[in-house]
C-alpha cells in the first residue's frame, strides 16, 4: 500500500505566481519556508526547508488575491515529482507540493497587520471567494516554530 500525504505549516517566501494552462485552469505556485529547531550539544539550531507548492482551480485566484510574501498558510496535500530535458539536454527533475487545501492561518500581529483565517480549499461554499471563516484561539507568535 502507497501513501503520499503532506502537511505543512510555513510562511510564503515570495508573492504567488498565477498563470493559465490552456484550458483556462488557474495554477499558483509559490514557495514556503517551514522552520526546523533543534537542540545540539546544548545550543538551539535553526534548520529551515524551503517548498516549492502548486496550486490549482478556483483554490490558485484566492491564493494569489489574499495571500503575500511573509503569510503563515497550512498546507495540505501530496509530492510531485516533474521530470525534462533542459535545452542544454540534461535530464532535470523537481519535487514539489501539490496543495489540495491551503488553509491561511492568523498573523500573530507580525508587520503590526493581523488577519482572520481562512481557507482556499476547494470543498468551500464558492462565496466571495474571501476563504471563509475558521474559528483560531488567539495564538502567540513565541508558541509557533517558524
Amino acid at each position: 500500500m502507497d501513501f503520499n500525504k503532506v502537511f505543512l505549516i510555513g510562511r510564503l517566501t515570495r508573492d504567488p505566481e498565477i498563470r493559465y494552462l490552456p484550458s483556462g485552469m488557474p495554477v499558483a505556485n509559490f514557495s514556503i519556508a517551514v522552520n526546523d529547531n533543534y537542540k545540539k550539544d546544548g545550543q538551539t539550531v535553526e534548520n529551515v526547508n524551503y517548498f516549492d507548492i502548486v496550486v490549482f482551480s478556483r483554490q490558485a485566484e484566492t491564493c494569489n488575491e489574499y495571500l503575500s510574501k511573509g503569510k503563515p498558510v497550512l498546507i495540505d496535500g501530496k509530492l510531485q515529482q516533474r521530470r525534462w530535458e533542459a535545452q542544454d539536454g540534461t535530464k532535470r527533475n523537481k519535487i514539489e507540493v501539490v496543495a489540495s487545501r491551503v488553509q491561511f492561518m492568523p498573523s500573530g500581529g507580525r508587520g503590526g497587520e493581523s488577519s482572520a483565517s481562512g481557507s482556499a480549499g476547494s470543498g468551500g461554499s464558492g462565496g466571495s471567494g474571501d476563504g471563509g471563516g475558521g474559528d483560531f484561539n488567539a495564538v502567540n507568535d513565541d508558541d509557533i516554530p517558524f
